[in-house]
């Protein structure tokens, strides 16, 4: 037997800001088919539009003590169509993004390109071997490492300044070194 089916709205309310769960229930039970009946008639999907009902009354009872609620039924109905409407622009962006993802070709790297872009990293390598030590280590920590300027300054016990010097001079070197042999390949 439904203990709270005599109150009024207004009445569940204050018993429900007062955290009776009694009056949440005969909230639920009141008002969960109008809600289903709004979800699902704009969703069309039972499960989406049985979620969308448990989101917003999962939400009144998450915020009985917080929110001001004049009329019930309203508030609930427009709570419903706001979460309806969030659920269809999820579903939206989810069907963009797959339908980009679809028509996206996949692209494969030739043999022959593959060679050429090993071959340059094999020219790369060889030139930042070419550097000073310091100036070597400083650009594979910046590079390989992805460590910041501080933090490899830290690590060295150098300033910042020195250590974009540093990869400042081996990023020259690098360009004047590939700058001779990138036009062969492309």
């Amino acid at each position: 037997m439904r203990t709270h089916e005599s109150y009024t709205n207004d009445q569940l309310l204050d018993l429900l800001a007062r955290s009776d769960e009694s009056a949440f229930t005969e909230i639920y039970e009141r008002f969960w088919s109008k809600l289903f009946a709004i979800s699902y008639n704009r969703i069309g999907e039972y499960d989406v539009a049985e979620d969308v009902v448990h989101d917003v009354l999962a939400s009144l009872w998450a915020n009985r003590n917080k929110t001001k609620i004049e009329s019930l039924e309203n508030y609930l109905a427009t709570a419903t169509k706001y979460i309806v409407l969030h659920k269809i622009k999820k579903k939206e962006r989810e069907r963009v993004f797959h339908k980009s993802i679809e028509q996206e070709p996949v692209t494969q790297m030739s043999c022959e390109a593959s060679l050429h872009f090993k071959k340059i990293l094999e020219i790369v390598n060889s030139e930042i071997e070419k550097l000073p030590e310091s100036c070597q280590l400083i650009f594979k920590y910046s590079r390989n490492d992805g460590m910041s300027v501080k933090d490899i300054a830290q690590q060295l016990n150098i300033s910042p300044k020195t250590v974009e010097n540093q990869v400042n001079k081996a990023l020259k070197h690098l360009k004047l070194a590939t700058r001779t042999f990138l036009h062969i390949f492309f």
